[in-house]
C-alpha cells in the first residue's frame, strides 16, 4: 500500500448566517499547541472539552467534527459525529463510501479503517487521508443524503452566508479537502462510470489545483453544476501563500508547527467568496486572465457580458452563450486611471474598477477631452476575494437538493 499522506485533516467547522448578521474580526491571539489524544485521560478530555467549548460559542455555528467524538463512544469502529453549535442541536454523521464502488460499480465496500487515525492535533485528533491503493478504491467520508437535505448544513437558496474552517496538515497534491460538494461523474477515473451523476455543488475548499498549488482554493457554484459557459465550477478565490507542508517520513509528534487553518468565507452582502490561509487573506490579482487555464473562463464570460450589451451581432460574440452566466463585475466608476499609451486622436487607458482591470481605449476630442469608447479588454482580474455573480448558493429550484456533501482527493 502506498502511504504517501495527501493531507491530514482533523477538524471541521462549519458556521452559517443569515445576511446581514455575518461578522469578521483580526486577532492576534497565539493558536494553542496540538495535543494528544489519550482515550481515558483526564487532562486529555479537559484540553478537548476546553477547545471544544471556545468553537461552540462562535454565533451561528452548525457543525464542528473534531475527530475525537464517535457515536456512543470513541471506540474506533463507531462513527464519527460532528457536534452542534449552541443553536442547533442536530448532530452528523459521516459516513465512508467508496467512490469507484459507488459510480463504477468497482473496489471494495469503504469502511472506517480505510481512515488511519493520527493520534495528534488541535483537538487530540486527525483522521489520516493517504493515496489511494488503486482507482477501484477511493474512499471518501460523507453525510449521507437522507441527513443532509433541508438541514442547517444544506444552504441553498437566498440570503445565506457560510464560513468553513479546516485543520490539516499537507504534504503534496491538488484535493479536495472539504465542502458541500459533489464533482460529478467527469473526473476521477478517467473512464465513463456505469452511474451517471452530474455536478451538484455549494462550496469547496480545495488544497492546490492548478490555480496555485500548494496554496487554498476556494469554490462556490450558485447552480450546483458550471459557470462561465465552463463544465466545471470555475467561482474560485485563493490564497497568494502555499500552506506549511510536512515530509512523509515525519512522527506525529515532530508536527505540531506544521498546521494549516484554511477556511472559506462566503459574503452574500458584499456577493464575495475569500479564502483564507491561517487567518489571514491576502489580495490577489490576476493578470491577463485570457491566457490562465484556470480564469480564462471568467474572461471569456465578461467579454461576451460587453458584446451582448451592444445592439447587434459583434465580432467575436457567440450569440448562444447563455445569458446567466456573463460575468458583469461593477465597472461604474474606476477608482484609478492611468494613461498607457497616446495615439494620434487617440488615448488608452488603465481602468481599475474594484474586482477587474480594463484597458480602455477611446477617442480624442479636439479640446482633448475623451470621446468615443472604441475599445475595452479585461486585462486583470481579482480572485482573491471573488466576486460572486449572484446573492446565493444552489437555489432549490434548479437541482441543487441533490447537493452531497463529502470530501476526497482523487489519483493525480
Amino acid at each position: 500500500m502506498n502511504k504517501t499522506v495527501v493531507s491530514i485533516v482533523s477538524t471541521l467547522i462549519f458556521c452559517f448566517w443569515n445576511s446581514g448578521d455575518l461578522r469578521a474580526e483580526e486577532t492576534n491571539g497565539k493558536g494553542l499547541p496540538p495535543i494528544q489524544l489519550v482515550a481515558g485521560d483526564k487532562s486529555f478530555i479537559a484540553a478537548n472539552q476546553e477547545r471544544v467549548d471556545l468553537v461552540r460559542q462562535i454565533p451561528g455555528l452548525v457543525a464542528l467534527w473534531d475527530f475525537v467524538q464517535r457515536r456512543d463512544s470513541w471506540k474506533t469502529r463507531n462513527p464519527f459525529i460532528s457536534i452542534p453549535g449552541k443553536s442547533s442541536g442536530r448532530a452528523y454523521e459521516l459516513e465512508p463510501r467508496n467512490i469507484s464502488r459507488d459510480f463504477w460499480h468497482e473496489g471494495p465496500q469503504a469502511t472506517l479503517a480505510d481512515f488511519e487515525l493520527f493520534g495528534r492535533g488541535p483537538f487530540g485528533q486527525a483522521v489520516r487521508f493517504s493515496y489511494p491503493r488503486s482507482k477501484a478504491h477511493l474512499p471518501v467520508l460523507a453525510v449521507p443524503r437522507k441527513s443532509l437535505h433541508d438541514s442547517p448544513l444544506d444552504i441553498k437558496g437566498k440570503g445565506k452566508s457560510v464560513t468553513l474552517v479546516v485543520w490539516l496538515l499537507y504534504e503534496k497534491g491538488s484535493h479536495a479537502i472539504a465542502g458541500m460538494w459533489h464533482e460529478g461523474t467527469v473526473t476521477p477515473k478517467g473512464e465513463p462510470p456505469i452511474v451517471k451523476e452530474p455536478g451538484k455543488r455549494q462550496f469547496g475548499l480545495f488544497a492546490g489545483l492548478q490555480a496555485h498549488r500548494g496554496g487554498v482554493g476556494a469554490h462556490i457554484s450558485e447552480n450546483g453544476g458550471s459557470s462561465f459557459g465552463n463544465i466545471y465550477a470555475r467561482h474560485l478565490a485563493a490564497t497568494p501563500t502555499k500552506m506549511k507542508k510536512i515530509k512523509p517520513d515525519m512522527k506525529p509528534s515532530e508536527t505540531d508547527s506544521y498546521w494549516n487553518a484554511v477556511g472559506l468565507v462566503f459574503h452574500n452582502e458584499e456577493n464575495r467568496v475569500t479564502a483564507y490561509l491561517n487567518g489571514l487573506a491576502k489580495e490577489v490579482w490576476v493578470e491577463n486572465p485570457k491566457e490562465s487555464r484556470f480564469f480564462e473562463h471568467a474572461y471569456r464570460a465578461w467579454q461576451q457580458g460587453q458584446l451582448a450589451a451592444i445592439d447587434g451581432i459583434q465580432p467575436g460574440e457567440d450569440a448562444n452563450f447563455p445569458k446567466d452566466q456573463f460575468y458583469r463585475p461593477p465597472e461604474d466608476e474606476p477608482v484609478e486611471t492611468r494613461i498607457i499609451e497616446r495615439r494620434s486622436g487617440r488615448i488608452v487607458r488603465l481602468e481599475t474598477y474594484p474586482f477587474t482591470k480594463i484597458e480602455a481605449t477611446y477617442q480624442v476630442q479636439p479640446d482633448g477631452s475623451l470621446g468615443k469608447l472604441l475599445k475595452r479588454d479585461l486585462v486583470a482580474l481579482k480572485i482573491q476575494p471573488l466576486l460572486f455573480r449572484l446573492r446565493y448558493l444552489c437555489s432549490q429550484d434548479n437541482g441543487a437538493r441533490r447537493t452531497v456533501y463529502h470530501w476526497s482527493r482523487y489519483p493525480q
